[in-house]
């Protein structure tokens, strides 16, 4: 009988391929049933594609959509081309520290960011288009109202009050989704209906306040199991000095703030159940495991999360799956068991 687990996906723009290729590989192995998912950004990208797949059944069919969906999504997200060149050229040519910060300066990625300062998306007026859209709706089994498949949470941030809001099942659209994903500098807010209220408010992508939100998959029906496909890597040897090294590391560490802070809510409730303090409690004892690959993602500068190129997703993708599989050979029988992940390591 298949373990059931809960994935946490996190955002990342193009470096979601990361999650992709990780959930690509657990969906071949019938062991493993994807019970539920909270995404945020790219990660609800991935989590809405796994949802509609296995909405259709959790059989061999199912996850064969969910496959297709991802593939699909990132098939599309990476028809945006980034400039390779710079990189090419290290490799190539080994050059001096000063050629290196010469090109990080002037190269099409950093000419982008700093466009990304002067220019909103609200200066395009009627020339503007959010592309998610197209991607979400065009996939080869599109449907999230299915009542099947895994429970589904994605996260967006409230403009007007900073706090996280979490979509559940039945909410979830294409629209909820672009609000995951939506990075202020690059699309409008999405502005949606909040059925409690009936007030319309503004959405920035989730990462700002829940990357991943963790406390959804801890509802009673839910399994114990919490897998967290990690993206940004947590830690990173030496001390940034040049303006691009300096400003990926602050993206890293603001992208990692919330998903450490509910780890240590997990590492204090863990705490109190080694001393047995939590009897009678409705409290769980949730099982942490976590996926990630520091090096390959950590040799990246944030502006390559905006600007995809198909090498690069590719590369991404074979990355995650190299990760996932050693994952299911060193912890995969610890799934319904045991931790994997020493989250105390975190905060000793």
């Amino acid at each position: 009988m298949a373990v059931k687990i809960n994935l946490a996906l996190q955002g990342g723009g193009a470096h979601g391929a990361f999650s992709w290729g990780v959930t690509d590989r657990l969906l071949e192995d019938d062991d493993i049933e994807i019970a539920g998912i909270s995404g945020t950004s790219a990660g609800a990208l991935n989590g809405a594609a796994i949802k509609a797949g296995l909405s259709i059944s959790q059989g061999p069919t199912g996850r064969r959509a969910a496959r297709e969906n991802m593939a699909f999504v990132w098939s599309q997200v990476s028809q945006v081309s980034d400039s390779g060149c710079v990189r090419w050229l290290y490799s190539m040519f080994p050059a001096p520290r000063q050629f290196q910060r010469w090109t990080e300066t002037f190269s099409p990625m950093a000419w982008l960011e700093n466009v990304y300062r002067f220019v909103s998306p609200y200066d395009f007026g009627p020339f503007y288009s959010n592309p998610l859209a197209n991607i979400i709706r065009d996939m080869p089994h599109p449907r999230l109202d299915r009542d099947g498949g895994p429970r589904l949470f994605i996260s967006a941030t409230n403009v007007r009050t900073g706090r996280i809001r979490v979509f559940d099942n039945h909410e979830i659209t294409a629209d909820t989704i672009m609000a995951s994903a939506c990075l202020p500098t690059v699309f409008k807010a999405v502005d949606l209906v909040d059925p409690r209220t009936g007030q319309t408010e503004a959405y920035w992508d989730g990462g700002y306040s829940g990357n991943p939100a963790l406390f959804p998959l801890y509802a009673p029906a839910l399994p114990r199991d919490l897998v967290i496909v990690n993206i940004n890597p947590m830690e990173k040897a030496g001390t940034p000095k040049t303006p691009v090294e300096i400003a990926d590391r602050i993206n890293e560490i603001s992208f990692n703030a919330s998903l450490l802070s509910e780890l240590r809510a997990i590492y204090f409730v863990k705490r109190l159940f080694r001393e047995d303090r939590l009897q009678g409690r409705p409290m769980k004892d949730v099982l942490l495991h976590m996926i990630s690959d520091d090096v390959y993602p950590g040799t990246l500068g944030h502006m390559s999360k905006l600007m995809p190129n198909p090498g690069l997703v590719d590369d991404l993708f074979r990355a995650c799956r190299a990760a996932a599989d050693a994952f299911i050979e060193n912890h995969k029988s610890k799934l319904g068991q045991a931790d994997s992940f020493d989250v105390s390591a975190l905060f000793s």
